[in-house]
């Protein structure tokens, strides 16, 4: 008896020893979209800082920035694009885009509720494959022999490499950009070495100048590094943005968001919407043009809750076009699908 109850108290203080700790994690239920607290093991979860960047007041979550001196943060932009065009008889051709832009912030100093950064331009990588053919343009290679990327590897050799001055609030708001003119003055360099043209030259830079400048850079990370509304948002909580997709109104994308989840140190937020399906027709004498379009977009962004900084988007987006053209007794119709797939620091491709 005294073995049996001594095999019984190991076995007891074994059951104990055995049982892992378990803490609670609140988060949105797929299957229900209902708000549903669930337990797992505490060694699954990951540190919080006492006060992090994302937390709550009262169950309503809002994002600050928490950054540390010293300290580098990653923001690599990956897309990967697939386009299928089918043409009247049937056949379809399909081609493949690739584009990497690496570059990461380190902070230099902090004043008050402002961050004095470093934005490191790391790397440029293009690829265009189509009908068996590949092409690739990576500033960590060398320069391609075709005549005709030469120019493209060099204006992104040039723009890599490079760093720019950028000071950014608590709240994530970018006050300035600085340090574009020794940027412009390189690429002006490297292209002069290629063009003898002063006016194609000078074309060259200035087309540069419109698409890589401190508001356009200013919007682009407004958009990827604060999502979270400024109000805050409970779990299970939605908010709506819309921008233009051509530049004017005249079409505009739709993003809806959902924050699912709040803990295991990440805030996860998934985001649909996109473009409902518009028919535009002109006629012509006998002659009715018409075309159809629609984007549909899905998908997640992650962002660590201690700092507040983005560490994953993963968005995939499909964009179809019908482009019929009739003369009310036939008709011949074109078509085109395209499947994206938008990243912020892939953890794999």
């Amino acid at each position: 008896m005294k073995n049996v109850a001594a095999l019984m108290l190991i076995s007891s203080i074994a059951l104990v020893s055995c049982k892992k700790e378990t803490t609670t994690i609140t988060k949105v239920d797929p299957k229900t979209g209902k708000t549903v607290t669930v337990e797992v093991p505490a060694d699954s979860v990951a540190k919080v800082a006492e006060n992090p960047a994302i937390k709550d007041s009262a169950g309503v979550f809002t994002q600050t920035f928490k950054l540390e001196k010293g300290k580098t943060y990653p923001l690599t932009t990956y897309q990967r694009d697939v386009k299928t065009m089918e043409d009247p008889q049937g056949k379809t051709i399909t081609a493949t885009s690739e584009s990497t832009d690496e570059m990461n912030f380190t902070v230099n100093d902090i004043k008050g509720n402002v961050y004095d950064m470093t934005l490191n331009l790391v790397a440029k990588r293009n690829s265009q494959s189509a009908q068996g053919k590949t092409v690739i343009v990576d500033t960590k290679q060398a320069i391609p022999k075709e005549d005709d990327l030469k120019m493209i590897w060099n204006i992104n050799r040039a723009l890599t490499g490079n760093k720019l001055n950028m000071k950014m609030d608590t709240q994530g708001n970018v006050i300035s950009i600085t340090g574009f003119d020794a940027v412009y003055t390189k690429v002006a360099t490297a292209v002069g070495t290629l063009i003898k043209d002063a006016n194609q030259k000078a074309s060259v830079v200035a087309s540069l100048k419109e698409t890589f400048n401190e508001k356009v850079l200013k919007d682009q990370l407004s958009k990827n590094l604060t999502v979270i509304p400024k109000k805050g948002a409970k779990i299970g909580g939605k908010w709506t943005t819309s921008e233009s997709a051509d530049g004017a109104e005249n079409m505009k994308v739709t993003s809806n968001y959902l924050l699912k989840s709040v803990g295991n140190g990440v805030a996860e937020i998934g985001i649909t919407g996109g473009i409902p399906k518009k028919t535009e027709k002109k006629t012509q004498g006998p002659i009715t043009h018409s075309l159809s379009s629609e984007l549909v977009q899905n998908g997640t962004i992650k962002f660590d809750q201690s700092t507040g900084w983005i560490t994953n988007q993963n968005i995939d987006v499909k964009v179809t076009q019908i482009e019929t053209i009739s003369d009310g007794k036939q008709s011949q119709s074109m078509k085109s699908i395209s499947k994206s797939s938008v990243m912020i620091n892939p953890s794999s491709k």
